[in-house]
């Protein structure tokens, strides 16, 4: 029986867009092309690791594994879910992301990639691109081989706590400027359909994916409707982002002392801002900005105070 919250080392992954504004939240990164903070991950490509207690130097792909009992007995071959904080120094490819069905028949049995971000931060005037304005898969192959990028593209103004919900699909990109905290599935297959005529270090243009982009893409572009939720309790304001078929966000606001009963299978805590303590039982877990806190699925009840912001997410 697991009754302690694990706090989580991230995976750093450098990249050609990435800056240090990772550094903010206490992290200690490899470079200033630090783009991708992989807070939650259990993936071929990256791992988070436990820091410290029973299961310290454990990946969370090993408890996945070996510790099941954690996240409330789920079945399944890999871990749900990859958290992301992604420091975006400069614009960020044009992509898309397959479903389920198309990942598993054209990439290896891999997971296909919803995703949905939070605005944690970003430079006035910055943007997103968010969907498309063609009409027909026709229009939208011929907009891409004539390169009517900015008759095809959907730019939208982004400020600090916006929230976008990003289903496979999507024509996207964060937009030089902002850090974002991503929600997604456990799934790393992203399809390039363009990057600005960008090169690589070793002065190569980087691989475009535009077959896979037009196959996999929705048109026309759909906004996805969905009712944000808040509700109060003692200490604590909570707003529901988003409901879905593979995950649930929340923002956590708190504000002095409240208690929680952990029921879901389990729940995953980024610290945005701020500062607080958990209490199991007798026992004490400070966290601070920064921190990456798993909450499994036997934790129950426990107190948490302090003033902090943090986005939660579960299945």
């Amino acid at each position: 029986m697991v009754r302690e919250p694990l706090f989580f080392q991230p995976d750093f992954k450098e990249r050609i867009w990435g800056g240090s504004r990772l550094t903010t939240f206490g992290y200690t990164i490899p470079s200033n092309r630090t783009g991708e903070c992989w807070a939650f991950a259990a993936h071929s490509n990256g791992q988070s690791v436990v820091k410290h207690g029973e299961y310290q130097g454990k990946t969370l792909g090993q408890l996945w594994e070996n510790h099941r009992e954690i996240f409330g007995r789920m079945e399944g071959d890999c871990f749900p879910l990859l958290t992301k904080i992604l420091d975006a120094d400069q614009d960020l490819s044009v992509q898309v992301h397959p479903d389920d069905d198309y990942a598993f028949h054209f990439e290896n049995g891999e997971l296909g990639k919803t995703e949905c971000w939070y605005i944690i931060d970003c430079e006035e005037g910055a943007e997103i691109i968010y969907g498309h304005h063609a009409q027909t898969k026709e229009e939208f192959a011929n907009m891409i081989n004539q390169g009517k990028w900015t008759q095809l593209l959907r730019r939208v103004p982004v400020k600090p706590g916006d929230f976008f919900y990003v289903p496979s699909g999507t024509l996207h990109a964060i937009g030089k400027g902002i850090v974002i905290l991503e929600t997604q599935q456990n799934s790393d297959t992203t399809y390039r359909v363009y990057d600005y005529d960008r090169r690589d270090h070793s002065g190569n243009l980087r691989e475009l994916h535009v077959e896979q982009s037009i196959a996999v893409t929705t048109v026309p572009s759909i906004d996805p409707v969905f009712n944000q939720a808040v509700r109060s309790l003692e200490g604590l304001n909570i707003t529901t982002f988003v409901q879905a078929e593979y995950f649930t966000v929340h923002k956590w606001e708190l504000n002095g002392k409240t208690v929680w009963n952990q029921n879901e299978a389990f729940e995953l805590v980024s610290v945005l801002q701020g500062q607080g303590v958990i209490r199991v039982g007798h026992q004490e877990y400070f966290f601070k900005k920064g921190d990456q806190i798993l909450l499994p699925f036997e934790l129950g009840e426990f107190t948490i105070e302090g003033t902090a912001e943090m986005i939660v997410s579960h299945v």
